[in-house]
């Protein structure tokens, strides 16, 4: 197998990658399960690719590639132009966003606590955490001090998912992986967050991997949505020529069975 070409800073590449985990031995145990059978996904600097296809799809697993919770049964993947099972992956997840399915806020943590974890662990000085939790929380659209002692249980579902993205931006990492991280939203909250995230994308200009089942949540959030199924991508496109080209069989019932949002605007 020939090696990928370079990525520029900021990039993800997954290069002919299977995941496959082990059965479990004695009766009436499962077999093998085959996560990802031969992907290959590219995501250039600055580029917002979504995830969209049916519960065990393989998204997820495909995400968690990036930062090395999930290990490669065969293929590379790469952050960054490098491959990352020459990385320590601590050292890697420390400089990579990540926001996982419901927050994963820890909950006896105050929220300036909680944004604070990966600066506190890189060794930042408390006067600089303090400014930078105050930044990020800004940015998310929570500028109230007052929040920022509070634990999570004292916020709305809506307000605890914007601690989230500070948490995953407060160290400024380039790359950005997350993980249905609108799901668990009230429909009202849910359109929101996802009207102020395209905002915030836009002027940050950071390398974001998303993963939703909402097909219409890709087609307003994402540059190119990677449509999977059953550990394999059928397509990866911009939302348009999704729509008007889907390239088999699942796409076109995908796209027909889903009610898709309005196609983002060029240049948002």
């Amino acid at each position: 197998m020939n090696p990928p070409p370079p990525l520029p800073p900021g990039g993800l590449q997954a290069q002919d990658v299977h995941v496959v985990y082990p059965g479990r031995p004695g009766k009436n145990r499962p077999g093998e399960v085959r996560a990802l059978r031969g992907v290959n996904l590219s995501v250039a600097a600055g580029e917002t690719v979504a995830l969209v296809g049916e519960s065990g799809s393989g998204k997820t697993t495909l995400l968690k590639l990036f930062n090395r919770l999930v290990e490669p049964s065969q293929g590379v993947v790469l952050v960054r132009g490098e491959d990352v099972a020459s990385q320590d992956p601590i050292r890697l997840r420390r400089h990579i966003g990540y926001v996982q399915q419901e927050g994963g806020l820890l909950p006896h943590w105050t929220i300036a606590r909680n944004v604070e974890l990966v600066p506190r662990l890189l060794g930042w000085d408390p006067e600089k955490r303090r400014v930078r939790t105050r930044e990020v929380l800004e940015l998310v659209g929570l500028p109230d001090t007052d929040l920022a002692e509070r634990h999570p249980r004292e916020l709305s579902g809506g307000q605890r998912q914007r601690v989230a993205i500070a948490r995953a931006l407060a160290a400024g990492p380039d790359v950005v992986l997350l993980d249905e991280p609108f799901g668990a939203l009230d429909p009202i909250t849910r359109a929101d967050l996802q009207r102020e995230f395209l905002h915030l994308s836009a002027r940050m200009e950071k390398t974001i991997l998303l993963v939703t089942h909402d097909v219409g949540e890709a087609f307003l959030l994402a540059d190119r949505v990677a449509v999977m199924r059953e550990g394999t991508i059928h397509q990866v496109d911009a939302p348009r020529l999704l729509r008007d080209a889907p390239a088999t069989e699942y796409v076109r019932a995908l796209l027909e069975r889903t009610q898709t949002a309005p196609l983002r605007e060029e240049g948002n």
